[in-house]
């Protein structure tokens, strides 16, 4: 067990610089917003275009990568929406039990399922270089990409989560939540 706990520690990592990533992102996407709304309104102002369609996309392509690449992150926090009125009141076996079978039963089949479905949507895309219809606007094989990284990101966090669920059941780790030293407290 304390191998595979390193292994789920070694996931526990990879997805939390993923998330510090996905911060960065964000501020880059809001400075790109920034920029999109202020040529906007300069540009009708002065009579000249200064934006760009590239520019558009390119802070749809972010918020999209943020959205998608920070669900690994989220889950490796427990940060997501439960509803799930007993999961409160239960016991830390009781709470690894449920995430164990939710893993088991659900994140992983449908993890695993998108991730099929995707692979040949995306290599066709790279195989085509598809570019968008949009004048000046950006490559979507790219962005596409980032539709199966996501789920195996997510999938490698199932597995980190699954192995932290058998700790707890078996005694081996007192909880599966990340300690606080771990968290964002450090940006």
């Amino acid at each position: 067990m304390p191998h595979l706990l390193k292994l789920a520690g070694g996931i526990d990592w990879l997805n939390q610089k993923l998330g510090q990533l996905m911060q960065w992102l964000a501020l880059l996407m809001v400075l790109i917003g920034v920029y999109n709304a202020s040529a906007r309104y300069l540009g009708n102002l002065i009579g000249r275009n200064l934006s760009s369609n590239a520019y558009l996309e390119l802070q749809w392509y972010l918020f999209g990568a943020i959205f998608m690449l920070g669900a690994s992150y989220t889950l490796r926090h427990d940060a997501h929406v439960r509803v799930d009125i007993l999961y409160s009141r239960l016991s830390t076996k009781g709470k690894a039990w449920i995430d164990l079978l939710g893993t088991l039963l659900f994140l992983l089949p449908f993890c695993i399922l998108v991730l099929w479905l995707s692979w040949d949507w995306v290599a066709f895309s790279w195989k085509i270089h598809e570019m968008s219809s949009d004048p000046s606007g950006l490559a979507r094989y790219p962005i596409k990409t980032v539709v199966p990284v996501a789920f195996a990101m997510l999938i490698l966090q199932g597995i980190s989560q699954l192995i932290k669920a058998v700790g707890v059941i078996t005694g081996h780790l007192e909880s599966m939540t990340p300690d606080k030293t771990d968290s964002m407290e450090g940006l």
